[in-house]
């Protein structure tokens, strides 16, 4: 197989993996702070319906991504004011988020538009469009660089980018910086970081605050990017795929990546190819549809024993007096 019959599906991989990395790396921030976030899902949701709800009504693709990242920040304070605050138990504050956000968004959804849940098509500057990076064109002749350069690298749109920048970042800022020194230390010994005069409650709260910005930009990217327009349940699982891959990856950014891209991977293969003929025999189409999926049980099934997660995650802070 060339180059030219690998980019296509490489390019799909890429466009695909994208609210998988948002949604992981805003797992990542949560987790590493002590804070297990089930609800990656309903936030992803309630951002992809705000998103796309706002750019329809206002023909503005940046308004509807600040309302986005507004609806997703406002479930995450949700989250954190259960958890944090009330020291809720997490998974339970989790599913329930991801509840409220199915059935909020299909009622509003109907209230405001009134087309079955669903919004108006988005096109025009109510979407994001692709971007063009210098001398894409006039290197696109070029032997092997050129083409990966034009078609795979360049023409996305910007949250793509945006993605895959986050990555260098959460990795600098959680390793390299005394706010993520801080924030790792919360995840694992809490008492010891309330100990030195530090707020465990406001690292935790930020660290939530992070979660849901990412979330925003995930969700927002599900409309207005990836697709035209918000549609019920249009996440379809990508919260719970973002959180095997960031038991798979062991809560590390780079790790992240990789994981997200091999889930992006499966999903650009069924989507592009409906059979499969592997050593003479035919892979049916639904069974290539539901890979990701398959591969989500078999992770959280043969990884979350071996991967170690932050050692205080899931347990409420109580502060000794």
């Amino acid at each position: 197989m060339d180059v030219a019959a690998i980019l296509p599906l490489l390019d799909s991989t890429l466009r695909l993996a994208t609210p998988l990395l948002l949604a992981c790396l805003a797992g990542l921030f949560s987790e590493r702070s002590g804070i297990f976030d089930i609800g990656l899902e309903g936030k992803m949701l309630i951002s992809a319906f705000f998103s796309a709800a706002t750019a329809a009504i206002t023909g503005s693709v940046w308004l509807g991504l600040m309302a986005g990242v507004a609806g997703a920040l406002a479930f995450s304070l949700i989250h954190g004011l259960a958890s944090i605050t009330f020291r809720g138990n997490q998974l339970i504050s989790g599913v329930a988020i991801n509840f409220l956000a199915s059935g909020l968004t299909v009622l509003i959804a109907q209230d405001w538009f009134s087309s079955g849940g669903r919004t108006p098509a988005l096109a025009g500057p109510a979407r994001f469009s692709a971007i063009d990076l210098p001398f894409a064109d006039a290197l696109r002749d070029v032997p092997v660089l050129g083409p990966i350069y034009h078609d795979l690298v360049s023409g996305h749109t910007i949250l793509v980018y945006v993605a895959l920048l986050a990555v260098p970042v959460t990795w600098y800022v959680l390793f390299r910086t005394r706010y993520g020194l801080r924030l790792r230390a919360v995840g694992e010994n809490p008492a010891a970081v309330d100990t030195a005069g530090i707020s465990v409650t406001g690292l935790r709260y930020s660290a939530v605050l992070i979660c849901g910005l990412l979330t925003g930009l995930a969700g927002a990217y599900l409309a207005t990017g990836l697709n035209a327009g918000f549609g019920r349940e249009m996440t379809a699982g990508r919260g719970y795929i973002a959180l095997a891959a960031l038991i798979f990856a062991k809560w590390r950014p780079w790790y992240a990546l990789m994981a997200t891209l091999l889930f992006g991977l499966l999903e650009a293969v069924a989507i592009r190819y409906q059979t499969v003929d592997l050593l003479g025999v035919t892979i049916p189409g639904p069974f290539m549809q539901a890979l990701p999926y398959i591969l989500t049980v078999v992770i959280l099934a043969g990884f979350v024993g071996r991967a170690i997660p932050p050692r205080a995650g899931g347990a409420p802070y109580v502060k000794e007096r």
